[in-house]
């Protein structure tokens, strides 16, 4: 079951300027995800989706690139148009789309979630993180009663996509465009695995993780 792994790459982010060749310890932040792809047990090919062929020199050795139209880096794409343009040029049985603003997250991780989803138990997989507090949506409670109010611990727990990763098979997204199926694996990972560097301050918490952890 050939496992293709790939990481969209767009370098005119919006909220962090330069965001994904931006240094995150001794390296541009996009490096890690790939290095933990690169490392994950099962993914026998790992790719960059991007329009600008300056990264290159960049990727580490074992990481193919690959070019994407320029259309798809508009603020206005979907990632359904970019997802689409990536299976229709590379063919698997299974994507595994990876995000580079997930720099902490382990191949153990991946590779796991992986397995569930060969082993025919799952039709797809994709990372979470598990928040077990009262939570609300569209003005109402959303796990609990406000005339019973439980303990936290036995609050039913919300699940957050993280989007560090997904891994769907060809036909679920060829048929149906869908990166998660009726039968999905939610890898919950910690608050550090599913940080996802969406904002400034979000770097900046990752500067503080990349030092802890000695990736200086």
């Amino acid at each position: 079951m050939k496992t293709v792994a790939f990481v969209p790459i767009r370098l005119n982010s919006q909220r962090v300027e330069s965001k994904n060749l931006r240094q995150l310890g001794s390296e541009p932040l996009m490096c890690h995800i790939l290095k933990t792809l690169l490392r994950t047990d099962g993914v026998d090919e790992v790719y960059v989706y991007c329009s600008n062929e300056g990264i290159r020199p960049l990727l580490p050795e074992g990481v193919k690139f690959l070019h994407r139209n320029e259309e798809l880096d508009r603020d206005t794409t979907l990632g359904r148009e970019i997802y689409d343009a990536f299976t229709t040029e590379v063919d698997a049985d299974l994507y595994l789309l990876a995000h580079a603003t997930s720099p902490f997250i382990r191949p153990q991780t991946i590779g796991d979630a992986l397995e569930k989803v060969r082993s025919g138990d799952y039709d797809s997989a994709f990372s979470v993180e598990k928040i077990q507090t009262f939570a609300w949506y569209e003005g109402r409670p959303l796990n609990y009663s406000p005339d019973n109010i439980p303990r936290t611990q036995t609050l039913e727990p919300v699940y957050i996509e993280t989007s560090a990763f997904f891994i769907f098979p060809r036909e679920l997204w060829r048929e149906r465009h869908r990166r998660i199926g009726d039968r999905p694996y939610m890898a919950v990972v910690d608050r550090i695995e599913g940080l996802d560097i969406d904002y400034p301050e979000d770097f900046a918490m990752a500067e503080v993780i990349a030092a802890a952890k000695g990736m200086d």
